[in-house]
């Protein structure tokens, strides 16, 4: 009983509190093929050395994206980490805090987390930041509640040309607040009329900017359509970098600006942990109504500055059924290394950096579509874009990782149901050499 502490007897009551049947019922909401119908096909048990070899062989099988040329995008990109983002983020004092529950004693927390949000308020074109949250998707499905409760709204209309995991994260969490989620369908030759899809009951619009298929767009129009509906833009940027070179959302008109802040000081890391932004317009009914913390400045009694968690309304502090949100919390240690890498770079090296990734992708595409079975489908890009291929772009990928370039993204894999099989989506950031180029559009021209 050391690791299994509760008794069959303490599960019945507990499931009788809870008023389920079985601990089955506890798993309703996950759809069946995604659960396990046996156990994991490894040993009950095995010597800790045999593990370790075991796991080594498994991972000798990866093609990891510094062993390749490295194409590959789709909401998550390669960029260059200084070593002084590690090499800060790993002092005990920032690696081993949490998050400022005592905020009079947590001055240099709360001071980089006010740093943040000035710098994420600054990219976006907004007026309030919030102190991060999950990443991009939660804090995309988090924006749209936001709108409702703002507008009193119940309907959110979803551009086609989304990334579809912020989609399904926000179709998720709006079907438990009896919220209807509209979402047009995926256009990769072009940016969808999604303006023709509001009306007087809908709370927000929301759109990314540049979209899964790399488009970039201006927004403004979207934005006095739905204002003239009584509906909030929420602009959504998954690429970070594209703020140092674009118009920012805030400019073209959006109400609340989410994205994902991965690009800036944080690697690919197999996934997460990422870091979500969260922005808005300053208007008091928008600050009270966003997620997450805020921190703000002030002056103590004696005239000197200080920080102080301004809103925290997380359910710890006050009701549940009476929080903005009872599931955000903010990535504090990858806020800080997006806030030192921000630093570091400053607004002239962001702008340089901005400048060389889109150098990069324009060169790529350029030698890409002169390729025969190549046509370019994206008309306007910052770093990246969408191939047509002749043969279907999933098995194309195969074979160029065979040859160590990892070419993208298949749109099929992201929208398996809208045929696009023949649809590659291509990232370059400044990490590509010219040495990758030559790479993929030798490989891409033999396998095509």
């Amino acid at each position: 009983m050391r690791y299994l502490p509760l008794s069959p007897e303490d599960r019945e009551a507990m499931l009788e509190t809870v008023g389920v049947a079985s601990i089955d019922d506890l798993f309703a909401d996950v759809p069946e093929a995604a659960r396990l119908d046996g156990p994991v096909d490894l040993p009950r048990c095995a010597p800790e050395l045999d593990v370790e070899r075991a796991f080594r062989t498994m991972a000798s099988k990866n093609l990891a994206a510094t062993d390749a040329a490295f194409f590959v995008g789709a909401g998550a990109y390669r960029h260059h980490v200084p070593a002084t983002v590690d090499h800060l983020i790993q002092r005990s004092e920032f690696l081993t805090a949490y998050t400022p529950y005592q905020p009079e004693i947590s001055q240099g927390t709360l001071q980089t987390l006010f740093e943040f949000q000035t710098q994420v308020a600054l990219l976006t074109g907004m007026e309030t930041a919030n102190a991060s949250m999950y990443d991009g998707s939660t804090a995309c499905a988090e924006a749209v509640l936001m709108a409702a409760r703002v507008t009193k709204r119940g309907k959110a209309v979803l551009a086609g040309n989304l990334h579809p995991h912020y989609a399904e994260a926000t179709r998720t969490l709006a079907r438990y607040m009896d919220i209807e989620v509209a979402y047009e369908a995926p256009t990769p030759d072009r940016a969808g009329d999604i303006a023709a899809s509001i009306d007087d009951e809908t709370a927000c619009v929301v759109v990314q900017n540049p979209d899964v298929f790399g488009r970039a767009q201006d927004l403004s129009e979207i934005a006095e359509a739905a204002h003239e509906k009584g509906a909030l833009l929420v602009a959504v940027v998954t690429e970070a970098v594209a703020l140092g070179l674009m118009k920012s959302p805030g400019e073209m008109g959006a109400d609340i600006v989410v994205g994902e802040g991965q690009s800036l000081g944080v690697g690919l890391q197999f996934g997460g942990p990422y870091v979500g932004l969260f922005a808005c317009r300053g208007d008091r009914n928008y600050i009270r109504n966003m997620p997450g913390r805020l921190a703000g400045e002030t002056v103590d009694a004696d005239g000197r500055r200080g920080y102080v968690l301004t809103l925290s309304t997380r359910e710890q502090h006050i009701r549940r059924d009476k929080a903005t949100s009872n599931i955000c919390t903010n990535s504090g240690l990858m806020a800080l290394a997006f806030t030192i890498h921000m630093t570091l770079l400053g607004e002239t090296g962001l702008r340089r950096l901005a400048r060389l990734n889109h150098e990069r992708a324009c060169e790529l595409a350029d030698r890409l579509s002169a390729l025969d079975g190549v046509t370019l489908e994206t008309d306007a890009f910052f770093n990246e874009f969408t191939l047509k291929l002749e043969k279907n772009a999933a098995e194309v990928v195969e074979a160029l990782a065979d040859k160590d370039v990892l070419a993208g993204v298949p749109a099929g894999r992201l929208f398996p149901k809208a045929g696009l099989d023949d649809r590659l989506i291509v990232a370059a950031t400044e990490t590509n050499t010219d040495a990758d180029i030559d790479a993929f559009e030798r490989a891409l021209k033999e396998v095509l």
